[in-house]
């Protein structure tokens, strides 16, 4: 089994990927990014994914994750946030498998990031309820309880003040408002309250571009919850993506394992049976 896989974080803007060392969660290699195809449609994205993994050295026997901006149920899109419309119910895990001549594995983009930081980052080792928040354009969610992801959770979508919790207070809304760190910590207080309320977390996780800045708001924040920037930020889709792709190709193995053993052991059962 490879210690390493190979992650790529589809965005609305950009696609990018890379080889992941799965035993420290750093890039094996310098990222290689490509503009998202404008209009962003399965089979456009789906040529960028397959250019992106030709600009590598990727075997085919290193396992491959993909992030998505949408619902993901069994690989297949449910929703599609930032990309084409034409996205929604697209199985994507096939197209891209097909596409790309690699077992692809598909994941929701906040749950990618969220799995990154429960295994290398902030999340470590962390048990009880954590949720990692990505303030951004929207607001993405991942849920974890004693480590294991609740999928899809969606908790940007949340109802604030009538609306998506999102449209109040992402990242994106303090720039186009031009709001203060202290406005925005004002708005940012009313989500976390009410996500604290629902969920009883043990800790919440910052994650996106604005977590850098972290000082600026965090400690406005008040809050019973631990809350904590993410620490890899950017590359943490990459990262998540790889980690899931290695853990489906360890289950999928486990399982063609298990059903070769039963075979023999009813070939063995029919010799026995025909002496």
């Amino acid at each position: 089994m490879s210690k390493k896989a190979f992650g790529i974080d589809i965005g609305g803007s950009g696609i990018k990927g890379a080889p992941v060392d799965l035993s420290t969660g750093e890039l094996a290699a310098d990222r290689v990014r490509i503009p998202t195809p404008q209009p962003s449609t399965p089979e456009a994205v789906a040529d960028t994914v397959a250019e992106l993994i030709g600009s590598f050295d990727v075997g085919t026997d290193m396992p491959v994750g993909v992030t998505f901006p949408a619902v993901i149920q069994a690989g297949v899109a449910q929703t599609a946030a930032n990309v084409d419309k034409s996205w929604i119910g697209t199985d994507v895990d096939a197209l891209l498998t097909e596409r790309t001549g690699h077992d692809v594995f598909v994941v929701n983009d906040a749950d990618a990031a969220g799995i990154a930081e429960m295994k290398y980052g902030a999340g470590r080792g962390t048990s009880g309820v954590v949720q990692v928040i990505t303030l951004g354009t929207g607001v993405g969610s991942a849920t974890f309880v004693d480590g294991t992801l609740v999928p899809n959770t969606e908790l940007g979508h949340l109802l604030l003040h009538g609306d998506s919790a999102e449209r109040y207070m992402a990242s994106s809304i303090k720039e186009e408002q031009d709001l203060d760190w202290e406005t925005w910590a004002g708005r940012l207080q009313e989500y976390f309250s009410h996500l604290e309320f629902l969920f009883s977390p043990t800790r919440i996780i910052i994650g996106g571009g604005v977590s850098k800045k972290h000082k600026h708001f965090l400690p406005l924040l008040n809050l019973k919850t631990e809350i904590v920037p993410a620490k890899l930020r950017n590359e943490a889709g990459i990262v998540g993506a790889a980690v899931l792709a290695h853990r489906e190709e360890k289950t999928l193995l486990k399982a063609e394992k298990k059903a070769e053993k039963s075979a023999e052991k009813k070939e063995r059962a029919k010799r026995e049976a025909a002496k």
